[in-house]
Formats: C-alpha cells, sequence, structure tokens
C-alpha cells in the first residue's frame, strides 16, 4: 500500500500517559483527544483498555466522541485483551485493534520463554481473533529494532495472510541506527509476500536520541504511518515526537510525502499536553521548544532581522508561533538593540544608539537577560544625557 501520504498515529494517551507522573483522568483525556482530531492525526490510540477500568472507560468515552480520526486500543495477544479492547471501541466510528508479541530473540527467551514457532503461533491467533470483531487490525512485533530480519519477515507475511491491515515495526529500546532501521523496512518491503497490501508502521522510541530520524528512515525507505506523540513523552527517553516528523517532512517536499496535520496548531497543542499532564517541555526542544525561534547572539540577531531566513529554516507562524524572539543579552549587538527599542517605541539616532549601547551592555553583563523594562530605563539615561549635551 505505497502513496505519498503518511499516516500520523498518535499515542500520547497510551505510550506518552505510561510516563511516571503523567496520569490524566477521563476528562483530561477528552480533551486531548478532541484536539488531536482536530489537528488532523489519522488514528489516535485511546489507551490499553484491559489495563484498567479507567482506561476501558477513556478509550470507550473517546470512542464516542472522536468525528474523523481511527480510534485504537492496545492489547497483548490475549484474547482477553482482544475482547476487552473491542467493547471498549464498541461505539467508534472507526474502530481499530492493535495487538502484537515480542518478537526479538530477547523476548522469545526471556520473556515468554518459548519458541519462535509458539510466536508466530499465538500472533496468527491474535490478529484472527481481532479481525473477528473489527477490519482494522494492527500487529505490532515488539522489539522489531532487535529481532532477525529474516523471522521478522516471516512472522509479518503470516499476520497479514491472517487479517492483519498494518504493520508495526517498533524499535522499541531505541537501540537502532537510522540507516539500520531503514534498511530494515527495506527488508520487510522486498521480501514479505502481500506487504503491498498493507501499511508499514515505524515506532521508535529516543533512548539513543534518534526516533525522529530512525521514523524518517523508515519512512524514506516504504513505511506510511509514523507512531508519534506531542512533544515526544513516553516510555523511559521518550517517543518520536509528532511535531518533529510533521515539520521535517513538510520542510523537505523533495521527500514527496505529507500528512494531514495542521501545523499551526502544533505549538498551542503542544502548550495543551505540556499544562495537562504537568510535564515541562525542554527550551531547546525543537519546533515547540521556548527557544526554538529565539536568538541571542548578536550575528544571529543581525541576520534574522535582515532576512527571517538567514538562520530559520521554519517560519514560527508555521508551527503557531507568533514571531521569532530577539533575546536580548551580553551577545547581542546593537542591531538588536536598535530592533527591540523600536519595537517599544524608540527611533534611535545613530549617537542614541552609541550611548545607549554602552549602558547595555554594563545592564547585560549583571543579567541574563534585559527585558523592555531595562531598555526604559537605559532610554531615560540616554534623554538626559543628551539634554545636558545639548545645553
Amino acid at each position: 500500500m505505497q502513496d505519498n501520504k503518511v499516516h500520523i498515529f498518535d499515542t500520547t494517551l497510551r505510550d506518552g500517559e505510561q510516563v511516571p507522573g503523567c496520569k490524566l483522568d477521563t476528562h483530561q483525556k477528552l480533551i486531548i483527544a478532541e484536539r488531536l482530531d482536530f489537528l488532523g492525526v489519522d488514528v489516535i490510540e485511546a489507551g490499553f483498555p484491559v489495563s484498567s477500568p479507567g482506561d476501558f472507560n477513556s478509550v470507550s468515552e473517546i470512542a464516542k466522541i472522536v468525528k474523523n480520526a481511527t480510534v485504537c486500543g492496545l492489547t497483548r495477544a490475549v484474547e482477553n485483551d482482544i475482547k476487552v479492547a473491542a467493547e471498549a471501541l464498541k461505539h467508534a466510528k472507526f474502530p481499530r485493534i492493535h495487538t502484537g508479541i515480542g518478537t526479538s530473540d530477547s523476548h522469545i527467551k526471556f520473556k515468554f520463554n518459548t519458541t519462535q514457532d509458539k510466536v508466530i503461533e499465538r500472533a496468527i491467533g491474535a490478529v484472527s481473533y481481532a479481525k473477528s470483531f473489527v477490519e482494522d487490525v494492527e500487529f505490532y512485533a515488539e522489539d522489531a529494532g532487535r529481532t532477525d530480519n529474516a523471522f521478522l519477515a516471516k512472522i509479518c507475511e503470516e499476520v497479514i495472510k491472517a487479517g492483519a491491515t498494518v504493520l508495526n515495526i517498533p524499535d522499541t529500546t531505541g537501540y537502532c541506527l537510522p540507516e539500520e532501521y531503514g534498511a530494515k523496512i527495506k527488508y520487510l518491503r522486498e521480501h514479505v509476500k502481500g506487504i503491498e497490501h498493507v501499511i508499514l508502521s515505524c515506532h521508535c522510541h529516543n533512548d539513543l536520541g534518534m526516533a525522529t530520524a530512525n521514523s524518517i528512515a523508515g519512512v524514506i525507505n516504504g513505511a506510511r504511518q509514523i507512531e508519534c506523540t506531542i512533544n515526544g513523552i513516553g516510555e523511559r527517553a521518550g517517543n518520536t515526537a509528532l511535531e518533529e516528523v510533521v515539520m521535517v517532512l513538510k520542510q523537505h517536499p523533495y521527500l514527496d510525502l505529507h500528512t494531514n496535520i495542521n501545523t499551526k496548531l502544533l505549538y498551542d497543542t503542544s502548550i495543551m499536553v505540556r499544562e495537562k499532564m504537568g510535564m515541562p517541555v525542554q527550551p531547546n526542544k525543537a519546533i515547540v521548544g521556548a527557544n526554538a525561534f529565539a536568538h541571542s547572539s548578536g550575528i544571529h540577531q543581525d541576520g534574522v532581522i535582515k532576512n527571517r531566513e538567514t538562520y530559520e529554516i521554519m517560519d514560527p507562524k508555521e508551527v503557531g508561533v507568533t514571531e521569532s524572539a530577539i533575546v536580548l543579552t551580553a551577545r547581542s549587538g546593537r542591531a538588536a538593540l536598535a530592533y527591540r527599542a523600536k519595537k517599544i517605541g524608540y527611533e534611535l539616532t545613530k549617537i542614541q544608539l552609541d550611548l545607549a549601547y554602552t549602558s547595555f551592555l554594563t545592564c547585560a553583563d549583571n543579567q541574563k537577560e534585559v527585558k523592555d523594562d531595562d531598555i526604559h530605563s537605559i532610554m531615560k539615561s540616554v534623554n538626559q544625557i543628551s539634554k545636558i549635551a545639548i545645553a
């Protein structure tokens, strides 16, 4: 199933909520789910219904209100998990059951104490049972990143025969290099019979900081779904960040890949998730961090003031940020000071700017950032000096 659209599968409410301290109640989940639907995500993984009565209720309520996206419930390859998920999803306009099992030697030997053949048997059984409830069944091969490609291809082929519509190839531990992960997706596309009838999906973790790079490598090599979270929240070091992969694809049109995401809602959505989950976003976080469009170096500031594209590859308005920020510090130059002064009502002559800049540097050396109130104080001093000079 090969086209140019990359489906965005958001798991903020499932994998994202597994972060310690990020527990949401049903009302909060409904608010986020509505926003995700409005944002344009294709699939909302609403939770793990069998895990608790609260999660079951949340998935059920989300299924009732989501108008456009597919609503997905996670299960293990266990019949009761699947039955419970089907019940939770019964009101969904577009329901999907997401079931699977670990496929790496580590999982087969130490987690399940079983054999590859038994794992394939369980996978087939889970997909077949899920298919009896819903048409759309996604199979995950947990720890696919560390799974032998030949065995991975074999189990993928068998679950396609059993009715899987989506194959999730997770780099569960964030171990893969982008070239390695991309090659794994390419291998499956070339060696799995029936692969053209399903969607290959990337589910990457960020343990080594490569979740976004791996997901992009995956879609370049033929995957057409990325599983991700707002702000990259998730287990351990987090998941692929939705805002990052969406903007990578948007900023590289030569890849000829696109999503349905309304990017102008990214920043507000980031703030919503941050506040509801109580999970701060690091200032230097790509796309949605406080410093993503902020400039404090004099050289950079001068360039951005003259032409934004000298140091910004994205227009901040494209992700919902009003404008670039010129942050005044001891590294700022005259151009930045004149720019900020003009913003608050001062059109400085060269003499006034020289006088103001001397005072500005003194102020900047004594504090991390020079604010607008500081500029007002500086300009009062400059005006007084100017009056004395004239007198």
